[in-house]
């Protein structure tokens, strides 16, 4: 017998109007009947535990707990009994049972009993098999199973999505934002007791799913961090690579393992589930052999009014030094003050390079740095950047804010 809580027990209140044929009589037999509430006998609530009729659902990361018991049917004492239980998934088998030594004897009308406990991590087809061997009185051995089969059903849909963004311009890193959307598949609510993300080696996390109040961490969410059938609840986090990491260019590269989400919920009474998922991955920007960042650039600048940005400049290889030469070129709107076609010297692998330059715009609203080439003189390759940073120009009569 599989062991589960008990739920509520719920009334369908029958009433009708005190000029109706059977008057209060149906006010009267709800309020005699000791199931319902006193003083709220017309709503479906309870006070009274129903066990549990059927199985019921089983989901993935919930604990299952079965009541096993053996009982001497005969007349006749048996001996050697031992009882064994186990689990039978699509990829392995588990022994469940608590004990491996046999009982030295069972006598008639008594029993065996055995509580079994596993935490389910396999969705699809579960198949318990219990096995009795013992010894009669004549010294035969016996032996018989049993089988007892149920489904593992989904309780999430979890859906990820991994946004790359520039850090603060006085950073040095890289900011990976993680978007975890968890919808609960299942037919009754849940409460999310916690949903966190557990960062490998490479990061640093910042959970964004709280605003402080009145100095008080408060959840996005509320204080009722109920989750109903069908519903979706989209769980935000900032990732940051390490120091030691990110000053290494080029290690971060490719195919990168982020972490994984630790997710613990409770359903009804209390029952416990936890779900972990499997390493999420992300594939790194591609910058190629050099890599050009913004430091600082101003938000607002004046109609042609020269303005100054830093650049930041790494050989992202690991093996090959650069001598670079860097071009500007002027479009229709941004125009580039200073010599274009100087040299920058030699870029040692995953070193950089910071680099102050002047430019101004001749066109209002907002415009787009581009323009600048970066030309290797030992491969004779050149690398274009456009599309760098925007930058808002107003008339040199607006004040700005």
């Amino acid at each position: 017998m599989r062991l589960t809580k008990p739920t509520l027990f719920t009334n369908i209140p029958v009433t009708c109007e005190e000029r109706d044929l059977p008057g209060n009589l149906f006010t009267q037999l709800m309020k005699d009947d000791p199931s319902t509430v006193k003083g709220a006998e017309t709503l479906m609530l309870g006070e009274m535990l129903t066990l549990p009729q059927n199985f019921g659902n089983i989901f993935l990361g919930e604990t299952f707990s079965s009541y096993i018991s053996v009982h001497n049917d005969s007349n006749q004492v048996v001996k050697d009994i031992l009882v064994k239980a186990d689990l039978q998934t699509s990829s392995q088998r588990l022994n469940l049972s608590a004990s491996s030594a046999a009982v030295a004897e069972l006598k008639p009308d008594c029993c065996i009993d055995d509580v079994i406990h596993h935490e389910v991590k396999e969705i699809g087809t579960h198949i318990l098999v219990c096995a009795v061997s013992y010894t009669t009185q004549t010294g035969e051995k016996m032996y018989f199973r049993k089988f007892f089969k149920f489904q593992v059903l989904k309780p999430l849909d979890v859906k990820t999505k991994f946004y790359n963004a520039e850090s603060d311009l006085s950073s040095v890193t890289d900011e990976v934002f993680l978007e975890a959307q968890i919808q609960n598949i299942t037919t009754s609510p849940m409460f999310m007791e916690k949903v966190s993300l557990e960062p490998s080696m490479m990061y640093n996390v910042a959970e964004l799913n709280t605003v402080d109040t009145a100095g008080e961490s408060e959840s996005t969410f509320g204080s009722r961090t109920y989750l109903q059938p069908m519903d979706t609840r989209q769980y935000l986090y900032c990732l940051k690579p390490k120091q030691e990491f990110a000053e290494k260019a080029g290690v971060i590269k490719g195919v990168t393992v982020i972490g994984k989400l630790d997710i613990v919920w409770k359903t009804n009474l209390g029952e416990r589930g936890r779900l972990q998922t499997s390493q999420l991955q992300r594939m790194a920007p591609g910058y190629g052999d050099v890599r050009l960042s913004l430091e600082t650039i101003p938000d607002t600048v004046n109609l042609e009014e020269p303005f100054d940005i830093t650049c930041k400049i790494t050989n992202c290889s690991s093996e090959r030094t650069m001598d670079l030469v860097l071009e500007m070129c002027n479009t229709n709107s941004i125009h580039w003050c200073g010599v274009s076609g100087r040299q920058l010297g030699k870029l040692h692998p995953s070193s950089s390079l910071h680099l102050a330059l002047t430019l101004l715009s001749s066109v209002q609203g907002l415009q787009s740095v581009s323009g600048l080439r970066l030309t290797d003189t030992f491969l004779k390759r050149t690398y274009e950047y456009d599309d760098i940073a925007q930058v808002c120009v107003v008339s040199s009569e607006v004040k700005q804010s």
